[in-house]
């Protein structure tokens, strides 16, 4: 969507495994934003962990708490949120983050999703006998719905974390946003992990379903 606000809104969208959490925070370092992930914000208010909530209320009653929180979120001005990777099902979710913000899809494969994701017990639609095929079904249900909201898409493939913030940061300075430089030797600088590697404290709770 075209720039006009002060402070606009960066929405991430992608599968789970992404890197959307990760990403995230660290381009909204560089915006100097307040950064928001739609699960873990759900999961403070809770009080509970996500596969608990699917264990308790299903997928249905997860998505409804999932459309409230980023209806909230997405409100507010000037913040980078990363969204769950089923965010984009519902209408009501996909018509809030196109209408109030720039939104980025990190694209992966489901292949190297499978591979960032496969010793995960924290991600319920991957609790399956063959998750593989369960991401690649996913990808083929949102990859489409994903690219309809999206006013970019990046591909995470082999960069490192700090690479694709890189590549983001470059797509919105070109679309007005105010971008800091970094400072020599900040958190986030390549330390050529690649992006399917996430820090410690984000890899068992980076982009849920």
């Amino acid at each position: 969507m075209p720039v006009t606000a002060t402070r606009p809104n960066l929405f991430f969208v992608g599968l789970m495994g992404a890197g959307k959490t990760t990403v995230g925070r660290t381009v909204a370092r560089r915006l100097n934003y307040p950064f928001f992930d739609s699960d873990h914000e759900l999961e403070a208010r809770c009080g509970v962990r996500i596969p608990i909530i699917f264990e308790h209320e299903g997928e249905a009653g997860f998505r409804e708490r999932e459309a409230h929180m980023i209806d909230e979120l997405s409100q507010r001005s000037g913040i980078v949120l990363a969204t769950g990777g089923g965010a984009v099902l519902r209408p009501e979710n996909r018509a809030h983050l196109k209408a109030r913000g720039t939104v980025v899809y990190l694209r992966a494969s489901p292949h190297d999703l499978w591979l960032r994701t496969r010793h995960d017990r924290n991600r319920p639609l991957l609790q399956t006998a063959d998750p593989k095929g369960r991401l690649e079904a996913l990808y083929a249900e949102r990859d489409p719905l994903y690219r309809e909201v999206a006013d970019f898409i990046i591909e995470t493939g082999k960069p490192s974390v700090a690479q694709l913030a890189n590549m983001v940061l470059m797509q919105l300075e070109m679309a007005g946003f105010s971008v800091a430089a970094e400072e020599p030797g900040e958190p986030g600088q390549d330390d050529g992990d690649g992006a399917e590697a996430p820090p410690a404290q984000d890899r068992n709770h980076d982009d849920h379903p």
